[in-house]
């Protein structure tokens, strides 16, 4: 027989039940419904990072330590790149926002709260302009239309704003005026990019890039570094979180100034060009030749000349640099959220460098490359979610592995 009564149980569960209700967080934002994009919102933040730590604890713990998540001291308004769809609504205004989860119609978003609140005041007075420019927004029923997407990408340190409005036709009816009469309620504005993208298919940006003011790039400052952006390169959305993500690469590489280190998938060089202080040389590889157009004019701008770049396939870079007789110390990778591949693992595996400083925004893709590493000698010695992408299930993870 139970020593509780059937009441005291009761009143027992119902206060647990109340207690649970206030550690809920109420809905933050009046989207939650309709966007998707964030699907922690109903949530505390300290829930949200238990919930990661755990994933991360799931999927990593069994190959090596996990340890605690980096939290983000202020979890709202960091990402330093906004990106809105251009559409109407049934009444044929103009709307800006985002495609609703797994759909392709375009929800209204205003104050979104992980955007740069700037980037959306600048997004919804564009918005308000197109009706009086009578510039015609893109349908992809009809193909018919100019305007199609805007892109607003902010140096959190500098305060540098670049305004990218992609187009489906590189003729822009009045883009004197348009512009001119944007910057008289935003002079805060230093770049404006016209981006051309005819094509017929979900990708956001064309290949062209045509300058409507100021120098067509931005800069903003990450570990002490300058970096140039342009409407095309890859820049880490949470400026904030970067820097602590950075730093513990750099920890993890455990460079004393004697070695040879492979930035690979290196974008525009941010981590290449904060290691270069601490390495003999560094080597950057990048796909994208924008970025590596972009990376290069950083390393001058920096004055580091311990930094070289080279546009291609990492993955055969690194098997010509083993064929070659060429050695490297340390491989830092960040590679897309699809992960690495069988060929890039078994080309570092040929070089055989002492340590693998592995960056990831995907779980999944990590632990299937870990696990490669793993059959090739390797071992996973520490691993450190961070928080780079509060209210949403993104983790980043960075992940040291050594020979």
């Amino acid at each position: 027989m139970s020593d509780q009564n059937p009441l005291k149980r009761k009143e027992e569960k119902l206060n647990q039940k109340k207690e649970h209700e206030k550690q809920k967080a109420a809905p933050i934002c009046p989207f939650i419904k309709k966007c998707g994009g964030c699907q922690y919102l109903h949530m505390t933040y300290e829930q949200q990072c238990k919930k990661k730590q755990k994933q991360a604890n799931s999927l990593l713990g069994k190959y090596g330590r996990v340890e605690p998540i980096v939290k983000m001291e202020s979890p709202y308004y960091y990402r330093n790149k906004v990106h809105a769809v251009v559409d109407r609504d049934r009444r044929g205004n103009p709307i800006t926002g985002v495609y609703q989860m797994g759909t392709h119609r375009v929800v209204l978003v205003e104050n979104c709260k992980i955007e740069n609140q700037k980037a959306g005041e600048i997004i919804k007075t564009i918005r308000n302009l197109l009706k009086s420019f009578k510039i015609k927004v893109y349908d992809e029923d009809t193909q018919y239309g100019l305007l199609r997407h805007i892109l607003v990408r902010y140096g959190t340190k500098t305060g540098q704003i670049m305004v990218v409005l992609v187009t489906a036709s590189p003729i822009f009816p009045s883009k004197n005026n348009f512009v001119k009469a944007l910057r008289n309620i935003h002079p805060e504005i230093t770049t404006i990019v016209q981006n051309i993208n005819p094509r017929g298919t979900s990708m956001v940006l064309g290949t062209r890039d045509q300058v409507l003011f100021g120098k067509g790039y931005i800069e903003d400052i990450l570990c002490g570094k300058t970096f140039r952006i342009s409407a095309q390169s890859f820049y880490q959305v949470n400026s904030v979180q970067t820097e602590k993500l950075y730093r513990l690469a750099l920890e993890f590489a455990g460079l004393t100034g004697t070695e040879t280190v492979l930035d690979a998938y290196c974008g525009i060089g941010t981590i290449g060009m904060i290691a270069a202080e601490k390495a003999k040389k560094v080597i950057g590889v990048e796909r994208n030749e924008n970025a590596v157009k972009d990376a290069i004019q950083n390393a001058k701008y920096n004055q580091e000349k311990k930094i070289v770049f080279y546009q291609g396939d990492a993955g055969e870079f690194l098997t010509d640099m083993a064929e070659n007789g060429e050695r490297i110390d340390v491989v830092m990778m960040d590679p897309p959220r699809s992960g690495s591949t069988e060929e890039f693992i078994a080309a570092v595996d040929k070089m055989a460098p002492k340590r693998v400083v592995y960056i990831s925004c995907n779980l999944e893709t990590l632990e299937r490359d870990v696990k490669q590493f793993l059959e090739k000698g390797y071992r996973m010695e520490r691993a450190v979610p961070v928080d780079m992408f509060p209210w949403t299930d993104e983790i980043e993870t960075v992940c040291l592995l050594k020979k």
